[in-house]
């Protein structure tokens, strides 16, 4: 009850919180998106390349969430961004690679290469047939890579209160540090519905982005 409570009295507080949440999180993720989609797809041309590529962005992602946080203040201090929003957007934007780029590898190579022979045979080329056929066709598993990214970044952002970069982890921060469960539950609340929400929103924009021959063979 005391938690609900404390909800209702600071919910302009939990809305801001909330903004510059989704703040990092879209950046982030947004940026990442262009970068990787474009290496996932340029990888498809060299098997040890793709390897070496993905095997990067493993070890990236095994990084713990705050040791990256905090390699970025020694790093970033020179240019007096050490802590605060341009860490913590680095930071996630690292993190997004590996399931993006591996999910759009993953989708234009397991095209068909019946499809891309008739593709061919129409005489489109290579940048046609890649624009045309290969994306329109990836298009699903690639928004499922942007989504797990999504998701999973949600709930890193809220490490990036330890930085100084504000979010919902500033709550869950405060919870701990003055042992107040009434806001370690509201920030862990909030960010739970937060990757909940994100994650129907851009299941939703999946869909759309997925041609209406695709998405009846799904559903047959």
């Amino acid at each position: 009850m005391e938690t609900i409570q404390f909800i209702a009295a600071n919910l302009d507080v939990i809305g801001q919180r909330m903004v510059e949440h989704i703040a990092i999180v879209l950046v982030a993720v947004g940026i990442a998106t262009v970068t990787a989609v474009p290496i996932g797809i340029a990888i498809t041309q060299s098997k040890s390349v793709a390897d070496t590529v993905l095997y990067l962005a493993s070890m990236m992602i095994t990084v713990p969430s705050i040791a990256l946080f905090g390699l970025m203040i020694p790093l970033l201090s020179p240019i007096g961004h050490g802590i605060g929003y341009v860490p913590a957007v680095i930071a996630v934007i690292l993190y997004s690679q590996l399931p993006i780029i591996r999910n759009t590898y993953t989708a234009i190579t397991n095209i068909d290469p019946v499809l891309r022979e008739a593709a061919q045979g129409m005489g489109m080329s290579n940048w046609q047939r890649l624009r045309q056929v290969e994306i329109p066709l990836a298009v699903p598993i690639i928004m499922a890579g942007v989504r797990t990214a999504v998701v999973m970044n949600i709930g890193v952002t809220a490490i990036a209160a330890y930085i100084g970069a504000g979010g919902l982890g500033t709550l869950i921060a405060r919870g701990i540090s003055q042992t107040d469960p009434r806001q370690l539950i509201a920030g862990a609340l909030s960010v739970s519905l937060l990757a909940i929400v994100a994650d129907l929103f851009l299941a939703m924009v999946q869909r759309a982005l997925t041609s209406k021959g695709i998405r009846g063979e799904a559903g047959a």
